[in-house]
């Protein structure tokens, strides 16, 4: 391309600046059929062989963003009531600096009671009504460690391997690795049903990947996505038509300028096209059973996190690869108990019913569902007149708990554990980068091998790290 046929709307679009770019990237997650793809080696969605066999074919990634306390929900500590109220020991702390409280803050007790469920004896606080009903079908892991202490940075981490946006994220790995079963919706969806996000759209980014991968954000309740239906007035003969011109200008740039976002674009186009028909199946939520709907505890057409998990179920039946559902609420910097009971009253019963549904109808073997937030919350009480808070506590990436069911892995299992003061991983620390390798391992993709060349050198979710937590393996 010379300079004179860089024109003003060229920098618009290509360099990544554009609201069309924006909303485009988001629809481009697209597949034809599994046979007419195989056949255009132009389709990077077509699917593609696992590095070996995976149990799992996709993902539903339940993200409980704002951390939520473990010491409320999962890692029982007796000890903590034992000394409520007085200074954590020194030497517990070594050099560990917070953002709101001072080391010597007094050690806030448990503040609900805990419980032995299921054959596996899965211990779980009374706060959580629904979840026992699992506890032998999903695996908790209480040992999990992060790198980052602030929100930002640590969904970030969480998702994409790295602190700072612009990497991708694990959706826009696992669909750059295996492609998509998907005819009619995105290989990789987003939704959320909380007031924000803190690390935002570099959380479901496909970062220096083919704009192709990134996430596409559904919305919890009405039409999914804005302005894909026509205009009024505007038939399908119109529309089609519209389409078709758009498309033949879009192959003729390509033609000209070899550009792949244009090919993306020409992609997204069509997809939009399609989702006239298929988003609004997807949400009608008309031909679920009554009892479906009471297992999850839903209204249709009410936005809630129940719904969006019901949804999730049927992404996953209609061959969607990666789902995440953000939950954000959970940093309970003040009155940790309320935080937590009101939270698990939004959450808990449509994540039990999520693991139930999708075992009952012979997709959980093949579908992982993961559930954590970014980090933990400490065993000391965070309180300040200033600022209006009490009996709540602080960030803590030390240690905190996640649980994972189905695909691959094996229920009824307790994985690692902390200090007596729930302070520090005692036995079997998770790293973010070993979580990450998990979920990948249990697509069927190595994270050592699933790599993109970019700048120079080889770049992998994982950066240098990682090990796969055999111990959760089944």
């Amino acid at each position: 391309m010379s300079l004179l046929d860089i024109t003003r709307r060229h920098f618009f679009h290509d360099c990544g600046l554009g609201i069309g770019k924006i909303a485009l990237a988001g629809l481009l997650a697209e597949s034809l059929p599994a046979a007419a793809r195989a056949a255009l080696p132009s389709s990077p969605l077509a699917p593609k062989p696992p590095h070996f066999p995976g149990r799992a074919k996709a993902v539903i990634q339940l993200f409980m963003a704002g951390a939520p306390s473990q010491l409320e929900m999962f890692d029982h500590k007796p000890k903590l009531a034992e000394i409520a109220g007085k200074p954590i020991p020194p030497s517990v702390i070594g050099g560990q600096r917070y953002a709101f409280i001072r080391p010597d803050a007094a050690v806030l007790g448990p503040q609900f009671t805990f419980a032995r469920h299921g054959q596996s004896g899965a211990e779980m606080s009374d706060v959580l009504e629904h979840l026992p009903q699992v506890a032998d079908d999903i695996a908790i892991v209480r040992s999990c460690r992060t790198d980052q202490f602030n929100h930002a940075p640590a969904q970030i981490f969480m998702n994409c391997g790295f602190a700072q946006p612009g990497r991708p994220c694990i959706g826009s790995w696992a669909t750059y690795g295996l492609g998509s079963e998907s005819r009619d919706l995105p290989a990789f969806v987003v939704m959320s049903t909380g007031s924000g996000i803190s690390g935002g759209a570099a959380n479901w980014s496909s970062g220096f990947l083919p704009s192709l991968y990134t996430g596409t954000r559904f919305r919890n309740a009405g039409a999914p996505i804005l302005n894909v239906d026509s205009p009024a007035g505007a038939d399908g003969r119109l529309a089609a038509d519209t389409l078709d011109l758009v498309a033949e200008l879009n192959r003729r740039r390509l033609a000209r300028d070899g550009d792949p976002e244009i090919a993306t674009r020409i992609a997204a186009y069509e997809m939009a096209h399609r989702l006239q028909t298929s988003a609004p199946e997807l949400m009608n939520l008309a031909d679920e059973t009554p009892e479906t709907l009471a297992l999850y505890g839903c209204t249709p057409g009410e936005a809630s996190f129940a719904r969006a998990c019901l949804v999730a179920r049927r992404l996953v039946e209609r061959g969607v690869r990666f789902i995440t559902i953000y939950h954000e609420g959970w940093d309970a910097h003040s009155g940790v108990a309320g935080n937590v009971k009101d939270n698990c009253r939004k959450t808990d019963r449509g994540s039990a019913a999520l693991v139930l549904d999708l075992k009952r109808r012979g997709l959980l073997d093949e579908t992982l569902v993961v559930w954590g937030g970014e980090f933990g919350r400490t065993p000391m009480v965070e309180a300040s007149a200033v600022l209006g808070r009490s009996q709540g506590r602080d960030h803590h990436p030390n240690a905190f708990t996640m649980w994972l069911a189905g695909g691959g892995i094996k229920g009824g299992v307790t994985y690692g554990e902390t200090d007596e003061l729930g302070f520090h991983v005692a036995r079997d620390e998770v790293h973010v980068h070993d979580l990450q390798a998990t979920i990948l391992h249990c697509l069927g993709l190595d994270h050592e091998r699933l790599t993109y060349r970019y700048q120079g050198r080889d770049f992998r979710l994982t950066d240098v790290h990682g090990h796969v937590v055999q111990g959760i393996m089944s």
